[in-house]
């Protein structure tokens, strides 16, 4: 039996959302290139901010499509627009 995927929340207008963990990693990886690591932000048990609003995970992965040398210019791109 395969184990069920684990959900993360993400801030939406006070509202509870929640995104699957991998589409939280992917973007956290971008994260952790861009600012560095920190783990509180993905470690459900501690809650840090409640996650990443809607508008940072849209940053993230739009970022990570592009190479990873324009990952912060990309985050900032996506980021200027909200």
């Amino acid at each position: 039996m395969s184990e069920k995927p684990q959900f993360h929340p993400v801030q939406n207008d006070g509202r509870l959302r929640t995104v699957p963990e991998s589409v939280v990693m992917q973007a956290y990886e971008v994260y952790t290139h861009v600012f560095g690591s920190q783990p509180a932000m993905i470690d459900l048990a501690r809650g840090c901010r409640g996650g990443f609003s809607v508008g940072e995970l849209i940053a993230f992965l739009y970022a990570r499509q592009f190479p990873k040398a324009e990952w912060a210019k990309r985050v900032d791109e996506a980021l200027e627009r909200q």
